[in-house]
C-alpha cells in the first residue's frame, strides 16, 4: 500500500495535523513554544543546580535554628531544665544523659554555631539566588553580558533580601486574612456551621492564590538580571500560583506514600524534599518560559549580515604581438617622415 504527500498547487507541502490544530487552538501553540523554549534555554541543567544550592542550604539553616534555639534556651533556664527532665524520662538509660550533655555543648558554643551557619546561608543563598536568576534571565533571552563579579554578587544578595521580604509579606498577608476571617466568623456566631466552613475554606484558598501571585510577580519580573514588564509577570503569576498550590498538595500526597515504611520514613523526607525542589524550580522556568513567549514579548531575530570580504581587482591589459607592434613602428615611421617633409617646406617658405 502506498501512500501519496499532499500538496498545494504551487508545489509546498500542506501543514501537519499538529499544525493545524496549532493553528485553531492558540493556547495549544503558545504552550508547546513555551515548551521549546525552557528546552533551548536548558531549563533542566538550571533546575538541577537550583535544587542543588537548595538542598546544601539546608544545613546552615539548621545551624543557625541550633544556634537560635540555644540562645533561648541559655536566657530560659526553666524551660532548660523542663527539657532536660522530659529528655531523661523518655530516653533508655544511659542516653538521657548524653543527649543532655549534647545540648549543653550546643548552648556553650551558639555562639560559634551560630556564625558558622550565617556564613554557610550567605554562600550557598548566594549560590542559590545567582542560579535562579541566570535561569530566568536564559528564559527571558537576555543576551547582554554578565555583570562584573562583585555587582553581580551584590545584586544577588540585594535580590535574595527582596524575596525573603516578599515571602514574609506573603505569609503575613495569608496569616492576618486567615485569621480575621475565623474572627468574624466566631463573632457572628456561625464558626459551627458547615456552609460557614465551606466559605472559610474557600477563602482561604484564594486568600493563598493572592499571596502566592504576589511572590511570582516578583520572582518572574524582578529577580531576571534585567526587569521585565509587570503586566506578563503578572499574567504568568496566575498560572504560577494556582499550579503551585496544584503542586504542593500532590507532594503532600507523594511524601505521605513514600515514608510509611521503616526506610522511607529515614530517607523519605530527604528525597521528598530534592524532588519537590527540582519541580517546583522546573515549574518555576517553564511558567517564565511561558511569559516570555506571549506575543507582546516577542522579537525579531534578524539574521547577521554576512561578511564582506573585499578581493581587489587587478586588471593587466594584453600586451600587442609581434604583428601589431611592427605596425605601430611602420605607423609611427611614416608620420615620421611626413612631418619632417612638413618641416623643411615650411623652413623654404619662410626663408623666401
Amino acid at each position: 500500500m502506498t501512500t501519496a504527500t499532499a500538496g498545494t498547487a504551487d508545489g509546498t507541502s500542506e501543514p501537519t495535523r499538529l499544525e493545524q490544530i496549532r493553528e485553531r487552538h492558540h493556547w495549544l501553540d503558545h504552550l508547546l513554544r513555551a515548551g521549546t523554549r525552557y528546552t533551548e534555554k536548558h531549563g533542566d541543567h538550571y533546575a538541577a543546580a537550583i535544587t542543588y544550592f537548595s538542598i546544601l542550604a539546608l544545613v546552615p539553616l539548621l545551624m543557625i535554628a541550633f544556634a537560635a534555639a540555644a540562645f533561648v534556651l541559655a536566657n530560659n533556664q526553666d524551660l532548660l531544665t523542663q527539657i532536660q527532665n522530659s529528655i531523661t524520662q523518655a530516653a533508655p538509660a544511659g542516653l538521657g544523659a548524653l543527649l543532655n550533655s549534647v545540648i549543653q555543648q550546643a548552648i556553650a558554643q551558639r555562639n560559634a554555631v551560630g556564625i558558622i551557619g550565617l556564613l554557610g546561608a550567605l554562600y550557598s543563598g548566594l549560590g542559590w539566588m545567582g542560579n535562579l536568576r541566570e535561569a530566568l534571565s536564559e528564559q527571558w533571552d537576555q543576551r547582554d553580558d554578565p555583570p562584573a563579579i562583585l555587582k553581580r554578587y551584590g545584586g544577588d544578595l540585594v535580590a535574595m533580601i527582596g524575596l525573603f521580604v516578599a515571602l514574609a509579606l506573603s505569609f503575613a498577608v495569608t496569616a492576618v486574612a486567615t485569621g480575621a476571617s475565623h474572627g468574624i466568623a466566631e463573632a457572628l456566631g456561625l464558626d459551627g456551621q458547615v456552609w460557614v466552613q465551606v466559605l472559610l475554606s474557600i477563602a482561604g484558598i484564594l486568600i493563598t492564590l493572592g499571596a502566592n501571585w504576589l511572590v511570582f510577580v516578583w520572582v518572574i519580573a524582578r529577580l531576571p538580571r534585567e526587569p521585565v514588564t509587570l503586566r506578563s509577570a503578572g499574567r504568568a503569576a496566575i498560572l504560577a500560583s494556582v499550579g503551585f498550590v496544584i503542586l504542593q498538595q500532590v507532594m503532600t500526597v507523594y511524601i505521605a506514600s513514600v515514608t510509611n515504611s521503616p526506610a522511607g520514613a529515614a530517607f523519605g523526607p530527604i528525597i521528598g524534599l530534592l524532588v519537590f525542589a527540582n519541580f517546583v524550580s522546573r515549574f518555576i522556568l517553564f511558567v517564565t518560559a511561558w511569559a516570555a513567549t506571549l506575543k507582546e514579548n516577542e522579537r525579531d531575530d534578524y539574521p547577521e549580515p554576512a561578511p564582506v570580504i573585499v578581493r581587489p581587482e587587478v586588471t593587466v591589459g594584453r600586451t600587442p604581438g609581434a604583428r601589431t607592434t611592427a605596425g605601430l613602428l611602420g605607423v609611427g615611421a611614416v608620420l615620421g617622415v611626413v612631418g619632417s617633409i612638413v618641416g623643411v617646406n615650411g623652413m623654404r617658405r619662410g626663408k623666401r
